[in-house]
């Protein structure tokens, strides 16, 4: 262990290494790149849950909404109908009190 090498051999060790050296570089400039491109991947979906809870919560004000109108919409329609009925029943019974009254009842 204790033989020098030569110039030849330190100079091929050399230039193996520096080709090494590259390849990681290149290797670990990649895994950078992927590590950047995650991080944008994390944060645009963190952006999209907030945005798709912040719909969620306008849809459910807009189901509220919606369901209010509809209960409107059919309260109105039983007052009409309750409105029709007594003034079927008020005619019904004018004219049965006009036909009674002509019989002599």
């Amino acid at each position: 262990m204790d033989t020098p090498i030569t110039r030849a051999e330190h100079d091929e060790f050399a230039k193996r290494q520096d080709e090494e050296n590259k390849r990681q570089n290149r290797r670990i400039d990649a895994l950078e790149e992927m590590v950047r491109e995650i991080s944008s991947l994390t944060t645009s979906v963190a952006k999209l849950a907030s945005s798709m809870e912040s719909m969620l919560k306008e849809q459910e004000r807009q189901g509220e909404r919606l369901e209010a109108l509809e209960g409107r919409d059919g309260e109105m329609w039983r007052k009409v109908t309750e409105v029709t009925g007594y003034i079927i029943t008020a005619v019904t019974g004018i004219v049965l009190g006009f036909i009674f009254t002509r019989i002599g009842m």
